[in-house]
């Protein structure tokens, strides 16, 4: 599964050929002495086996008490595709941050320790990335054909806190937390500095900014078997994932979060309005033209009757109200499309043609009106013309879905 959005600028495939450094695989540890060890060598094998380009293997220390450095160390000894790198300070975004903004290889990843993810899982999350396809790539817990092992209180929880961010950020993706991601290093280089978070809320403020963004995220179904030695604190981190996505809500509803900037950097179009501010801009459109019709149709009357006034007056307030729309309605720049969606909204202004001027046949047919009644109802068939307008502009025309179809094809 891939979440995309209208127009999205394909960043082509990387070069896997030569000395080219493909994947660098970061495991942030804290007090991990156990488990790191099996970790890395289980990762280290399948890498080795079934990777075909060069990688390497971060071991990002979050600040560990115990003996973590120590094994850390040796398994830099013993494996030359290994790395270390001790932080001072706790947090796994912050170890994340620091790893992936220092390293050189194309496409960055993270796994958690306790390998609960099926390695399995990796080569389909870096498939999408080396190849152009995406941008992100996320393990999905809760994508249809992935196999999950864990208790019913963490499933709800999981499905809860997505289903929270769903409401509360209108995200898409499926899981923000599975600790199994994937991103290409020129995507993180433009994403990373606006990133605020240093602990367990930075995967999902790094997938909610991306889709801001329109970033591509493909979903990789997982096979997940729940860590029953997990020290995760539930109830610290829940309540820093809510300070997180009301940080993030103000964030973008007052612009501190660069979204337009971070757009034109990554080469995306601006996203589609919504419904209340697509209203507004169509109102704005709608009352300049239909004052323009107004005085076109004023102009025109003594000269080709009502009948051809209207026609006139229509047609040429019909161009340029599709073209205003298009722009500033819809979101739509370029020429790409221009010349269909004008003929389709010549369609759509025969539509409105057909109202007015049945308007105009019925008035005259029942009485010989005056100049002012005359006006009065074709102000108000325009209003209804105005109305199927939009519906058909919003639900045809201009429709996301084939924006999306006709940009990929």
């Amino acid at each position: 599964m891939t979440l995309t959005v209208p127009n999205p600028t394909d960043r082509g495939a990387i070069d896997t050929d030569g000395d080219t450094l493909v994947l660098d695989v970061v495991v942030p540890v804290f007090n991990e002495e156990r488990d790191l060890a099996p970790c890395v060598r289980g990762l280290h094998q399948h890498l080795s086996t079934g990777f075909p380009y060069r990688f390497r293997i971060t071991i990002a220390n979050n600040a560990s008490t115990d003996g973590t450095a120590a094994v850390a160390d040796a398994l830099v000894a013993e494996f030359a595709e290994v790395t270390a790198v001790h932080l001072a300070e706790k947090g796994r975004g912050r170890a994340l941050r620091a790893v992936w903004s220092a390293s050189d290889a194309a496409v960055l990843a993270y796994l958690d320790v306790d390998l609960s993810t099926d390695l399995n899982a990796l080569p389909p999350l870096i498939a999408p990335l080396l190849s152009g396809h995406s941008d992100l790539a996320i393990g999905s817990r809760l994508a249809r054909g992935a196999r999950v092992v864990r208790g019913p209180k963490r499933e709800l929880i999981s499905r809860g806190y997505n289903l929270l961010l769903r409401g509360a950020l209108a995200t898409r993706f499926s899981d923000a937390q599975c600790g199994f991601k994937a991103i290409r290093r020129d995507v993180a280089e433009k994403l990373l500095p606006h990133v605020a978070d240093t602990g367990w809320f930075f995967d999902t403020e790094l997938l909610v900014l991306a889709e801001r963004t329109g970033l591509r995220i493909h979903e990789v179904p997982v096979d997940w078997v729940d860590d029953p030695d997990s020290r995760v604190d539930l109830v610290a981190t829940a309540i820093a994932d809510l300070k997180g996505i009301a940080r993030l809500a103000r964030g973008f509803a007052t612009g501190r979060i660069p979204v337009a900037h971070l757009r034109e950097q990554l080469g995306r179009d601006a996203p589609p309005a919504g419904l209340l501010r697509q209203l507004v801009r169509f109102a704005a459109v709608g009352v300049v033209s239909t004052l323009a019709y107004l005085v076109l149709f004023s102009l025109l009357r003594n000269g080709l009757g009502a009948q051809g006034a209207n026609f006139a007056a229509l047609g040429v307030t019909a161009v340029g109200n599709t073209a205003a729309n298009r722009r500033y309605t819809f979101g739509v720049r370029g020429r790409a499309g221009v010349a269909r969606h004008q003929f389709e909204g010549l369609i759509v202004f025969c539509l409105g043609l057909a109202l007015t001027s049945g308007s105009l046949a019925v008035l005259h047919g029942l009485t010989s009106p005056g100049r002012g009644l005359e006006l009065a109802v074709l102000v108000a068939a325009n209003l209804a013309a105005t109305v199927l307008r939009f519906l058909l502009l919003r639900g045809w025309v201009f429709h996301p879905r084939r924006l999306t179809e006709k940009s990929a094809s």
